[in-house]
């Protein structure tokens, strides 16, 4: 099932450890160091948040009446127009008026996304762009809660129906997000029960359901760990993807933990250094002051403020912008760095990170690569971001494993990485889908080894077993061949909880990897990386064979 967009996931670590994913608000966040895990928390929704009965009245942020700054500690109706527009968003904030770390961290993830200074204050620049991007849509529901009908049809309108657009739009189809399940949704959810193998009678009941919130990674990391998903205290011996968040996050506080969703004496250490480093008590229970403090600074600028970015083409900015120089011309790049895929701190300040990400985007453009940001580099990252050109090598199976190796380091949500869908017809960023059987399709019609093509790994598997495109099954895997993992072992490949990859190497029951859509080893994002597997795992595999 490769096109379920789930905005962040982890695929590796132990399969047996599997939670739900719940989906993520349309929003990925990358900053700094932190770049990885806000992108994971991120996709945490808080369900069933509303306005609490305290709440001022709300005021224009644009009115006289609010300052032209907004920052943590304030409360007043600024701040609860503030949270409401969020929330139309999907922040899943409660509207209390309390500018507090909740909707501090909302504020730098919208600003994120939007490609403006990530510096938590909501300054004219942010309000502008919270206006004009405003939706209008119900509050997305949780379909299995008890507040969706067990069967949503056409014509039901509210946030379960906003719920089902999102998660529709997740799977690759086209629909509005109004909340209103008219012609359009029932067409798309029809759509989506003939590609599953459901009745497709536009009725969405349990079995559709549970085929929406089915995806191709595990374990899941995109839980908030202040969510009601998660427990209260969070202790050793607990797994899952709460835990795996927890993990992720401790990282970002400087531990080397491996992100398994599993709560053993590792996770349980790392936790009290952290309890102890921040002045806590150091029990190894993650509560609500623990929790508090790994999503502290998330935003990277500590609430200080980024200088107010500058257009790069403007006169204000230099002809070239370098390493050394700090200004609002600055703060623009980096956030249009992070639009294009970077992991930078929006801090104004061009650095060795920022030197690092304008080469590699030069290097992705074709561009001069100096790290100077010239009229070319300023045209690009205001440009679309459109794949680089590069002919297809041929070569049949013999150039499976060195086709794919060669995209080891793509990172997710960059130009090189989309480039992956047009095998399958898609345009979507791979920030937005699982892409691990694309990249595979991809990697065929670069090589010309089979002129199959499918974004979900459940049909590599069918075509395999059927002997068709070229493919077979086998049981002496080679280097270059395709090995596909049922997660949920059965070797039936359909439970939605799927992962497909390139054979690089192999020895007795283990053998490496080249896969997409997975975790960067080393912490990053995800992208195309190497991965070690074997065959006496928790999870099945199923070799096929190209030729």
């Amino acid at each position: 099932m490769g096109r379920l967009a789930i905005l962040v996931r982890a695929e590796d670590g132990d399969p047996a450890h599997r939670d739900t994913h719940r989906p993520g608000r349309p929003w990925r966040v990358r900053i700094g160091t932190f770049a990885a895990t806000a992108a994971m928390v991120s996709a945490g929704l808080v369900l069933g948040a509303g306005p609490a009965s305290a709440a001022p009245a709300p005021i224009k942020l644009t009115s006289a009446s609010c300052p032209q700054e907004i920052v943590q500690g304030q409360a007043s109706g600024c701040v609860t127009e503030l949270q409401n527009l969020l929330n139309a968003h999907g922040a899943g904030l409660v509207v209390d008026g309390q500018f507090g770390s909740a909707t501090l961290y909302a504020v730098r993830e919208y600003q994120a996304a939007t490609a403006i200074a990530v510096d938590g204050r909501v300054g004219p620049a942010t309000k502008s762009k919270l206006y004009a991007t405003a939706g209008s849509a119900p509050a997305p529901v949780n379909l299995n809660s008890s507040s969706c009908p067990a069967n949503i049809v056409q014509g039901a309108k509210g946030g379960c129906v906003t719920e089902l657009q999102r998660l529709l739009i997740h799977h690759g189809y086209t629909v509005d997000v109004d909340g209103d399940f008219g012609a359009g949704t029932a067409s798309a959810v029809r759509s989506f029960q003939s590609a599953h193998g459901l009745t497709a009678d536009g009725q969405v009941g349990t079995n559709t359901k549970r085929a929406l919130y089915d995806t191709d990674e595990s374990p899941s990391t995109g839980l908030d760990l202040r969510s009601a998903s998660c427990p209260a205290n969070i202790v050793e011996g607990q797994s899952g993807g709460c835990v795996s968040t927890l993990q992720s996050l401790l990282n970002g506080k400087g531990q080397s933990l491996d992100v398994d969703g599993s709560f053993g004496p590792q996770t349980l250490a790392a936790v009290k250094a952290f309890q102890s480093a921040n002045g806590l008590t150091a029990d190894g229970q993650v509560g609500p002051n623990t929790k508090g403090a790994l999503y502290s600074n998330i935003g990277g600028g500590g609430g200080n403020g980024a200088p107010a970015p500058v257009n790069l083409t403007s006169a204000s900015c230099p002809n070239e912008i370098v390493q050394g120089q700090r200004s609002g011309c600055v703060t623009e790049l980096q956030s249009l760095l992070n639009h294009h895929g970077a992991d930078l701190a929006v801090d104004g300040d061009f650095g060795a990170l920022t030197d690092s990400a304008v080469k590699n985007f030069q290097a992705e453009k074709g561009l001069s690569v100096d790290g100077h940001v010239g009229p070319n580099t300023k045209a690009a990252l205001y440009g679309a971001v459109t794949p680089p050109s590069s002919p297809a090598p041929g070569g049949g199976y013999a150039k499976i494993l060195d086709v794919a190796a060669a995209e080891v380091g793509t990172v997710e949500g960059s130009a090189r990485a989309n480039s992956y869908g047009a095998s399958v017809g898609l345009s979507l960023s791979t920030s937005n889908y699982a892409w691990c059987a694309t990249f595979v399709s991809w990697v065929a019609k670069q090589t010309g080894a089979s002129s199959y093509r499918n974004s979900y790994v459940s049909g590599w598997v069918k075509q395999a077993r059927a002997g068709n495109y070229h493919l077979s099954v086998t049981t002496s895997p080679q280097p270059g061949d395709i090995v596909a993992f049922d997660w949920d072992g059965g070797s039936d490949f359909t439970g939605g909880n799927e992962h497909i990859g390139i054979v690089r190497t192999v020895s007795g029951s283990s053998f490496t990897t080249v896969e997409g859509n997975t975790s960067d080893p080393n912490g990053g994002s995800d992208g195309v990386y190497v991965k070690s597997r074997a065959t006496n795992s928790s999870y099945d595999v199923v070799f096929i064979r190209v030729r």
